[in-house]
């Protein structure tokens, strides 16, 4: 078209046939007429009972939030008189159903009635047992809609309308009794609905709750626990561990509610403030309540406490926790100096980032430079590699690669395959060596289960091939193709998915 006026090639396009008009939308759907869509629905829920239940969901809708929450009921009724187990192929249906049924609650029922709105959701959220119980939600959708439904409740908390005592016992025997976390942060999402009085009266019965005698319903949950592998602890002492620990998180989060940091703290133990896994929580609410030279010691003996230990499985909170401490009383050169020492350990993105943040303009782009070259020389090449894509510095990353190619872990295949689609384009000889080494860890190891990305990442090789002016001192793709076929030509799983 290069040439022809403007308004010419204007009226060419203008003069192709438009296919907005045909368009699947909601503005071409509406011009089609109520008689015809009525027409259209009707086909389209025939054979469906979750489109039909949606329809009838729909027309309730029409007559006010009344018959809307009677549908809803009749639904969790029938959710919780089933006991058809809900395989994987059925499993996204049930989800999108329950998403379903909360979009409902949120559109049609609480903007009128948020009274009517949250007894709705805590019928919702009761059927947890129910559904959880003939459903293997290992990938957590389930338990994610049961959290929205949670999140819904905080929503409406503000402008419900509850008696406060009976909401606290109402909540007590809830969180109880759930037996798949479905209550879980309940308590500050009626912190507003509770009020001071609730709150109080909360914390009041749980104490009463976790100090009274154990009752048989209690016993019976914990009857039989441990047959079949060798340990039998009384019931009786699990029944008495679980009211404690409920008791704890329960008083935690009226603390949290009442802004209470001395109350949230008096639940742990001097030694327990040391852990990795509650000391920064503790801190952060103590720095959050303006006492900075609490939370620092506290964080302190904490990461001293971690000191040695072989893992830094809990030193990233208490990390980000002291970092903000040391910020917060203006220790800039002992925050520096524990930026950098952090990044020298782990090649942490984050840590580098903060510590040039610090340094006078310049100085940042030599130190920038010189915390670089320590990574491309950094002895754990998986880390390197990693630190290298995320910063980005592809060049390096590429350098590194074929300088140490020979030392790659191909079963660090999350790290491997990230850094090989980062580089494909630029540097596509770095990125082949990355993939062989995962295919050669696949093949070497026998791993079958990972033969499909091994025969993806062969492919892949063969794609860049034309790209990679020299291989220098390592095989063409010809070359490493003939090796691979005579070390593990037997592997004919592997080889099926490559030539097919």
């Amino acid at each position: 078209m290069l040439g022809v006026p403007w308004s010419s090639r204007a009226a060419n396009f203008h003069s192709l046939p438009s296919m907005s008009k045909k368009t699947l939308n909601q503005a071409n759907l509406e011009k089609l007429g109520a008689e015809t869509l009525a027409a259209l629905v009707m086909d389209l829920v025939q054979g469906s009972a979750a489109l039909q239940r949606r329809a009838r969901m729909e027309l309730s809708a029409a007559q006010g939030p009344g018959e809307v929450a009677a549908d809803l009921r009749k639904r969790f009724a029938s959710l919780r008189r089933s006991t058809a187990y809900v395989g994987w192929r059925k499993y996204k249906g049930l989800v999108k159903d329950l998403q379903g049924l909360l979009a409902m609650i949120e559109s049609q029922v609480a903007p009128q009635d948020p009274n009517e709105a949250f007894e709705l959701l805590w019928s919702f959220l009761q059927l947890a047992p129910s559904i959880h119980g003939r459903t293997d939600d290992s990938n957590g959708a389930i338990g994610g809609v049961m959290s929205d439904a949670v999140e819904m409740i905080a929503d409406l908390s503000p402008v419900m309308a509850k008696d406060r005592t009976a909401l606290a016992e109402r909540i007590l025997e809830a969180v109880a009794e759930a037996g798949y976390g479905e209550f879980d942060g309940i308590i500050p999402a009626t912190a507003d609905a509770l009020g001071h009085d609730g709150l109080e009266h909360l914390k009041e019965i749980t104490v009463a709750w976790a100090d009274a005698p154990l009752t048989e319903h209690e016993l019976a949950q914990y009857d039989g626990i441990g047959i079949g592998i060798g340990i039998r602890p009384s019931a009786a002492d699990s029944a008495r561990r679980q009211k404690q620990a409920t008791r704890s998180i329960i008083l935690a989060d009226i603390a949290d509610a009442q802004g209470d940091v001395d109350a949230y703290m008096a639940r742990y133990s001097d030694e327990q403030l040391t852990y990795g896994t509650i000391a920064p929580d503790v801190a952060r609410r103590l720095l959050d309540a303006g006492r900075t030279e609490e939370a620092f010691d506290i964080i302190t003996r904490a990461r001293a406490a971690e000191e040695g230990k072989p893992f830094r499985m809990f030193r990233y909170d208490l990390d980000a926790v002291y970092e903000d401490c040391l910020e917060r009383q203006g220790k800039t050169e002992a925050l520096k100096g524990h930026l950098w020492a952090t990044f020298e350990q782990t090649l942490s993105v984050s840590c580098l980032r903060k510590y040039l943040k610090l340094l006078p303009d310049f100085d940042d782009i030599e130190a920038e430079e010189a915390a670089l070259d320590f990574a491309e020389a950094y002895p754990q090449l998986v880390a390197a590699i990693g630190f290298l894509v995320e910063w980005p510095a592809h060049a390096r990353t590429a350098r590194v690669v074929i300088a140490r190619a020979d030392d790659l872990d191909g079963d660090a295949y999350l790290t491997l395959t990230t850094a090989a689609d980062a580089l494909t384009a630029e540097h596509p000889l770095a990125a082949t060596l990355l993939r062989r080494a995962m295919v050669l860890d696949t093949l070497s190891g026998g791993k079958s289960k990972r033969y499909r990305y091994a025969a993806r990442h062969l492919a892949e090789c063969q794609s860049c091939d034309a790209a990679i002016e020299t291989y220098g001192a390592y095989p063409n793709h010809a070359q490493f193709l003939e090796t691979l076929r005579q070390e593990h030509g037997r592997k004919h799983g592997f080889w099926r998915l490559v030539e097919a």
